[in-house]
């Protein structure tokens, strides 16, 4: 079961991360690649707080659960088309957006992961305290 959630996750995903890419174009011309910084970005935020909401309630099972995580997010972000982004602005000698883009990937990625999983720690929190039960 896992293996037809995490293709249905990854089919989701990577359409998601296509058409955020297809579409901003229309309103991002610069050659700093924006649309894969969010897209990892969102997915960093969404992996944290995924992983600290949704998997400690145990609401969905573990095959659902995989097929979100890996599937789904694992296909949505991409850190081959980051690599090859950051290659190509170099050799644009385009120096000032690689060296952005590199230390707003990885910084805005830990920055971003991190506040999922504070989210994610908070709402797991209240959600629990509402029922009567103890987090740890």
């Amino acid at each position: 079961m896992s293996y037809l959630t995490v293709g249905i996750g990854g089919i989701i995903g990577s359409l998601l991360r296509y058409y955020i890419g297809l579409s901003s174009v229309i309103w991002w011309s610069s050659p700093f690649p924006i649309a894969t910084l969010v897209i990892n970005l969102i997915g960093c935020f969404v992996l944290g707080w995924f992983t600290t909401y949704l998997s400690k309630l145990k609401l969905f099972s573990p095959s659902l659960l995989t097929g979100f995580g890996t599937g789904l997010v694992g296909s949505f972000t991409t850190f081959s088309t980051f690599s090859v982004e950051t290659v190509q602005l170099i050799q644009n000698s385009l120096w000032g957006f690689a060296i952005l883009y590199v230390l707003g990937s990885l910084f805005g990625g830990l920055f971003f992961s991190y506040f999922g999983y504070r989210l994610g720690d908070i709402l797991t929190k209240n959600r629990l305290q509402r029922e009567g039960d103890t987090y740890k």
